[in-house]
């Protein structure tokens, strides 16, 4: 196996895990929507899922490991990504802010502000920012 295959297969696993991330909060109510089954769609092909491992992750998206990005901006764009799938269908609960606390813990965030970044982040993915907004605003929390 030469190095090239072994950095796409880590490459490959760390876009699996990612995405089985942003499923396991997509299922956190029990139904993927219309609307989260579209974002669902986009987001596999800007990961280069296959259409073969999309459907495996939904089946068993529990199995699936949470692998911290090592820059925080990459720790951003991932929030980013699942402060957009929490807020897909509109309805936030309880049950789903939990899972993206959960989840933005696993990818780095410390415990001691998670709930004020992840709230931070969910008013940001409301007021329809892009990428780059909001990682300005939530390093801009930290200053």
């Amino acid at each position: 196996m030469s190095i090239l295959d072994l950095f796409d297969s880590g490459f490959r696993s760390r876009n699996q895990d990612h995405f089985a991330a942003i499923v396991r909060v997509a299922m956190s109510d029990g139904v993927i929507t219309e609307e989260e089954r579209a974002f669902l769609h986009r987001l596999a092909a800007k990961l280069h899922i296959s259409e073969e491992d999309y459907k495996q992750i939904l089946k068993d998206y529990k199995t699936h490991k949470i692998n911290p990005p090592t820059s925080y901006d990459a720790r951003l764009e991932r929030l980013y990504d699942l402060a957009r799938m929490v807020y897909a269908d509109h309805v936030l609960g309880e049950k789903q802010t939990g899972i993206l606390e959960r989840l933005a813990v696993g990818l780095g965030f410390s415990t001691g502000n998670v709930h004020y970044v992840v709230d931070k982040a969910l008013k940001l993915v409301h007021a329809g920012v892009d990428l780059d907004n909001f990682m300005e605003e939530i390093k801009n929390m930290n200053r």
